[in-house]
């Protein structure tokens, strides 16, 4: 009986982490890399002798380049938008950590683990808890519950969390780093990754066994697809006349462009994209269609009306993707499902094809080997796409009757993005999130490179677009990111303009300035609610929101965080301060550049629908006619419940028949 002790070595919990998570590797076709970038936070009383003095003694020993560097933010949602968008742009292979304090400085991450959670992207957070051995308690900023002690604020991460744990003892800590990194490496299930360190608890020393800290390699997996599930695929394939392919985010992940655009040349069939999918085709591509769904093209919209198979692929099927279950009108329409994750792969009753995507593809283009559509379909494609490119041109370089209608120095927002899609470089990164910036990239944007478009659209969160910027550029400062915000999203989160600066972080930042909440206010408008509540105005005599502009000056704002700020006023100091912004020096800091636009000149329509509810009961009669079309519109929505097999429950093929109006 072997009876030795492996050998120890004494470090508070705070350490042992910091010194466990030094030593995590990832590893996806035989490429590894640090899983960890480094750790973003802000020190409070909950973590500064904690984990803060763990940070310390490890830049020490490192003698100021540690393999977990640290990076102070100014806001604890901002900095794990940071972190997440770098696992995005790093096809979530690496992450970041991040650590804040008791109360408040942890409860603000949770909107972060929200986003995190639901785009699939790997983060992890590490919140403080109030003390586990309650000597004084309450203490500071500590919640009191009458019927269960053991409750913290930091359960509130439960449910936005694809992983939770916390430690009250030293001994539990092994058990949940491991628990942590299994989640954080798994492509079908990450997302945020939450265990909350109460801040005693973070001082307490331990004897470590040492295996604890030898290097660690998580290989990222990529499940192949079952040989039976994949020619069921092809079968419903080849009886389809008008497929269509939805690329999501999973193309993206799985790096999956290349078999994308094979299975796409060997078939013929078109592909659309969801915001998360956009760049798994480059522009000019034959089979590209552009966006889909709500705020799709009209291109991709037309063929989803008609599809009778539609093969999704990495996408989670959302509302604004499906334009709230009216965009496919096809009576017999099937889906099939490429997805790795099955709780996505069984949604719309669709046959479920749970493997990794770009595996898939390649299964899937082999067992349709010679198959293509209609040369019919292929030529309805690319005139419908010529069709909708003209109009991307006239929004992008509007006519005199669009501009005869602009204030002085005021441009359309079509324009603003058309100039800085063309001047910026192929492989440069736009960025958005939130108003209605992202569905006119969706709609507009011409997507060169794979890495080169990053909307959050999953939680579509205001604020996203400058922390966000700083994570991208951490992952590839050989790109520029063009963050384009609008002044709500803007006034939302700043801060980390001032970050960006501390680090001497590039990135370019166009603030579109146009009073007001642009997207919600045409929403409203459109609802029959006349844009209510939603102008930055003053408040006249009257009691509404609808005096004078206010004076709020966001250039002068960036200026105040120590970003370099250049204010435009017509298109060609558009283009002049784009050319300044590309030549501006890669240690420079972050580059504004503020513009004005009208709100009341739109981009051109998808053709679409989404559902939000209007008032069934009004005394206005702009809500009731507003009302008039939404139910016209419910009409048309469909449950999408038949069987994913093809057939009918007779056995015969299900039939490709057009529904009637």
């Amino acid at each position: 009986m072997n009876t030795a002790q492996s050998a120890t070595v004494r470090l508070t919990v705070s350490q042992a982490t910091v010194r466990f998570l030094a030593a995590q590797w990832s590893e996806r076709d035989g490429q590894r890399r640090r899983l960890f970038a480094g750790v973003l936070g802000i020190f409070g009383h909950g973590n500064v002798a904690g984990i803060g003095q763990a940070l310390l003694e490890h830049e020490h020993e490192a003698d100021g380049h540690p393999d977990l560097p640290y990076i102070l933010a100014r806001n604890e949602q901002a900095m794990v938008h940071t972190a997440v968008a770098f696992a995005r742009q790093e096809d979530r292979l690496r992450t970041w950590a991040c650590t804040a304090s008791v109360g408040p400085g942890s409860t603000n991450m949770l909107t972060g683990a929200a986003l995190a959670t639901i785009n699939r992207l790997p983060v992890l957070l590490l919140p403080s808890d109030t003390f586990a051995t309650r000597p004084s308690a309450p203490v500071l900023q500590e919640l009191e519950h009458p019927c269960a002690a053991d409750i913290t604020v930091n359960d509130a991460f439960r449910p936005l969390s694809r992983f939770f744990d916390r430690v009250v003892r030293p001994e539990q800590l092994p058990s949940a780093l491991l628990g942590a990194m299994r989640v954080l490496t798994d492509p079908a299930d990450t997302g945020a990754v939450t265990i909350a360190l109460p801040q005693d608890v973070q001082a307490e020393a331990y004897d470590w066994p040492v295996e604890l800290f030898h290097a660690r390699t998580w290989h990222i997996a990529r499940p192949p697809a079952e040989p039976a599930r994949v020619e069921a695929a092809a079968g419903l394939v080849r009886r389809a006349r008008r497929p269509l392919i939805v690329a999501g985010g999973g193309v993206h992940h799985s790096g999956a462009e290349a078999a994308l655009t094979a299975f796409a040349e060997a078939s013929g069939i078109p592909v659309a994209e969801t915001q998360g999918g956009k760049g798994s085709l480059p522009h000019g591509h034959p089979r590209q269609m552009g966006g889909i769904g709500s705020t799709g093209t009209t291109a991709a919209n037309a063929l989803a009306r008609d599809a009778d198979v539609v093969i999704g692929v990495g996408t989670r099927w959302t509302d604004f993707t499906t334009a709230s279950r009216t965009a496919f009108q096809d009576a017999g329409v099937r889906f099939v499902n490429i997805n790795v994750a099955g709780f996505d792969a069984g949604k719309h009753a669709g046959l479920p094809v749970v493997a990794d995507a770009r595996e898939a593809l390649i299964a899937l283009t082999a067992a349709l080997h010679g198959h293509r559509v209609d040369a019919a379909y292929e030529e309805r494609q690319s005139e419908l796409w010529h069709s909708w490119d003209e109009r991307v041109e006239a929004a992008y370089n509007p006519p005199p009757e669009v501009t005869g209608r602009l204030a002085d120095g005021v441009l359309t927002q079509a324009t603003v993005l058309g100039r800085v899609n063309e001047l910026s470089d192929p492989r440069d990164v736009v960025l958005c999130a939130a108003g209605s910036i992202p569905g006119d990239l969706h709609k507009l944007w011409r997507v060169r490179d794979r890495r080169a478009y990053h909307v959050e659209y999953g939680y579509s969160c205001m604020g996203y677009e400058i922390p966000a910027s700083l994570g991208i550029r951490l992952a590839d400062d050989t790109r520029d990111v063009f963050a384009l915000v609008g002044d709500g999203g803007y006034l939302m989160m700043p801060t980390e303009l001032a970050t960006a600066v501390q680090e001497r972080i590039k990135v370019v930042v166009v603030v579109v300035q146009n009073n007001g909440f642009h997207s919600i206010g045409s929403l409203s408008q459109s609802l029959g609610s006349q844009r209510f509540g939603t102008r930055y105005r003053y408040r006249s005599a009257g009691g509404r929101l609808d005096g004078p502009n206010l004076p709020t000056d966001l250039a002068a704002n960036a200026r105040s965080l120590g970003a370099h700020v250049v204010e435009v006023r017509s298109r060609g100091e558009l283009e002049t301060a784009i050319a300044q912004a590309k030549a501006w020096p890669a240690d420079g800091g972050p580059f504004v550049i503020h513009v004005e636009t009208d709100p009341y000149i739109s981009a051109p329509e998808s053709d679409s629908w989404w559902d939000v509810p209007v008032s069934e009961v009004s005394r206005l009669d702009t809500t009731r006619a507003a009302h008039i079309s939404y139910a016209g519109h419910k009409e048309a929505q469909r449950p999408l419940l038949a069987p994913a097999a093809g057939q009918d429950q007779d056995g015969t093929p299900a039939p490709h028949r057009r529904k009637q109006p």
